[in-house]
């Protein structure tokens, strides 16, 4: 017997606002869209694309992208933030790469492993951190992460690979996964919890699997904070680098307004961050239709009213061009612009 919700067909939505899923909270209706909640599900949207002849783009929680507001009519747009599970073992912690980064800073507090705490409130799920590299001060992805499993899409088998973190090429913001065509699934932990109670870790996952709209900043922050609060209630106490986190992204209203978080990569060879040198030019508050370089740090540009990618990148390109003659260089944007 076929399992309806294994066709193609059945896992595709139609005419689905991509602004639902990005947490610009732009882009168009999407002719289709999917969220895959297993690997199986998502091999069968690659072969039917390949059937019905459609591109397809993939996405996670949509935290660091500007969706278009006309997007493709031939192209499948796939986002993996239903893809949450993990597999324990005495030996071997998978994480499937559509669970949050912030979840593992709570699973850390759980079973006692330390590390974590930078990816409290990264807005984003962990194939993404494990794209680019993710980070937070000194600590990223990379440092906690060991073995990365991937499906190449140039293979007609698309059959699921593995690469050890020491052969992933990873940089600032960079990785292997940023020059080759992989599909990130997931990553073994380079730490494995030594007591578990599988209830209790299943309940965690199916807890935020259970809400919608999380890839509303505003949500995905009262969310976390919600599960950092419990612990405590346990007598779990939140380390300094977490509550820090907390205070300084909240002091910048991270989380009041739709926005990617950064918008461009810092430029270390130069020195001086992309935020104190906008701030510099006096670009903070600066508006363009729905959208504004923001007031409180000035590498986000927020959406404030109903903002349109044209407005988002019309800001972007202030910036670009007020730091190339102002200091030389263009700076590389972090946010993904998709056509």
């Amino acid at each position: 017997m076929i399992n309806n919700r294994m066709t193609f067909e059945n896992l595709c939505l139609r005419n689905e606002p991509l602004a639902n899923h990005s947490s610009y909270q732009i882009g168009g209706e999407a002719n289709f869209f999917a969220m895959p909640e297993t690997a199986e599900e998502l091999i069968t949207l690659l072969q039917g694309c390949r059937t019905h002849g459609l591109d397809y783009f993939f996405c996670g929680m949509g935290s660091n992208l500007l969706f278009p507001d006309n997007p493709r009519k031939d192209t499948l747009y796939i986002s993996l933030k239903r893809l949450v599970y993990w597999d324990i073992t005495p030996d071997k912690w998978f994480i499937s790469s559509g669970t949050p980064m912030s979840m593992l800073s709570i699973a850390g507090l759980m079973y006692n492993i330390p590390g974590y705490e930078f990816t409290y409130l990264l807005p984003g799920g962990l194939g993404a951190g494990i794209y680019m590299n993710a980070k937070y001060n000194h600590r990223q992805i990379s440092d906690i992460i060991k073995t990365v499993y991937y499906v190449d899409l140039e293979d007609p088998s698309l059959s699921v690979q593995s690469i050890d973190v020491s052969q992933c090429k990873y940089g600032y913001k960079q990785s292997i996964f940023q020059m080759n065509p992989w599909l990130i699934l997931g990553a073994d932990m380079l730490a494995v919890p030594e007591q578990l109670d599988p209830q209790q870790a299943n309940r965690l996952l199916s807890r935020w699997k259970d809400k919608e709209g999380m890839s509303s900043l505003s949500s995905f922050y009262s969310y976390m904070a919600e599960e950092a609060k419990a612990l405590q209630s346990r007598g779990i106490h939140l380390p300094a680098p977490m509550t820090q986190i907390e205070e300084y992204r909240n002091g910048k209203r991270h989380f009041e307004y739709p926005s990617c978080g950064s918008v461009f990569k810092n430029n270390y060879d130069y020195g001086v961050p992309v935020g104190a040198l906008v701030d510099r030019l006096e670009l903070k508050g600066k508006a363009y239709g729905g959208a504004m370089i923001s007031p409180f740090h000035g590498n986000m540009i927020i959406n404030t009213d109903h903002a349109t990618a044209e407005h988002i990148k019309y800001l972007m390109n202030v910036i670009m061009e007020g730091v190339d003659k102002a200091f030389g260089f263009v700076p590389e944007p972090e946010v993904v612009v998709v056509e």
